[in-house]
């Protein structure tokens, strides 16, 4: 056998695979809140899974005097594709999205709707232009979706444990859009 009808089949496999994920982002776009969608006249270039942790410092709320909250430090991700493979980082501040070739996007936070109870909100970020030559090059938009975890501790925050620091476990997709 000459391996043609293999080829084949690998071939109509990674299609079918490769329409399936079009599919499947495209249904989860029409399930997100209208605020956190990405414009017509984009397309997916690249989706990753951040697992990571995001740090909370213990601090006095801006213009109430006397009250303390849990105040959002900055996060801290590796970025996975759907196999797992470490494909870049996420940090900040300033909220940072960088490839392993360099590359690297920060962007503006546009929009957030509530996701779980628990969760980050979901989140659409208007992306700047990308640092480096690389697989940024091009974003348009960043969504953050599918969240786990993340949110400010549950744990109190006083005056007696002002300047704590707790760091929480989240787990979010991070969909990486260019324009058509």
């Amino acid at each position: 056998m000459n391996g043609k009808p293999t080829l084949r089949l690998i071939t109509a496999t990674l299609a079918i695979g490769t329409l399936s994920l079009a599919l499947q982002t495209a249904h989860a776009q029409s399930t997100l809140p209208d605020a956190v969608k990405v414009p017509d006249g984009n397309k997916v270039m690249m989706e990753a899974v951040g697992v990571g942790e995001i740090t909370y410092e213990c601090r006095d709320k801006a213009d109430a005097a006397g009250q303390t909250e849990w105040f959002f430090v900055g996060p801290k991700a590796v970025l996975n594709d759907r196999s797992g493979k470490a494909v870049g980082s996420y940090f900040g501040p300033p909220a940072t999205w960088q490839a392993k070739d360099g590359s690297k996007v920060s962007g503006t936070q546009l929009a957030v709707a509530p996701a779980n109870k628990g969760d980050l909100p979901y989140q659409l970020v208007k992306a700047n232009p990308a640092d480096g030559q690389g697989a940024m090059q091009g974003v348009s938009y960043i969504q953050r979706v599918a969240t786990k975890g993340g949110v400010a501790p549950s744990s109190q925050c006083a005056a007696s444990n002002k300047g704590e620091k707790q760091i929480v476990k989240y787990q979010a997709d991070y969909i990486f859009w260019s324009a058509k």
